[in-house]
């Protein structure tokens, strides 16, 4: 796991909370925040896992061309 994966995984939590809170509490604004916040948790975990793919296939390739 790579830090954008990380990260983009305890903004989406973060955001998750943040939402359920605006809903208690009648705040359209803070659950508005809260889906903005897991959206954008959301995009950086998939620049994570993208990275990972491309961090796997690097390895991979070098792997089969040592061979």
């Amino acid at each position: 796991m790579n830090k954008d994966q990380a990260k983009g995984t305890l903004k989406n939590m973060a955001g998750k909370v943040q939402e359920e809170a605006g809903k208690l509490v009648g705040n359209k604004t803070q659950e508005a925040k809260g889906i903005h916040k897991q959206v954008s948790g959301t995009a950086q975990k998939t620049v994570g896992d993208a990275k990972e793919l491309v961090k796997d296939a690097r390895a991979h390739a070098k792997d089969v061309a040592s061979r």
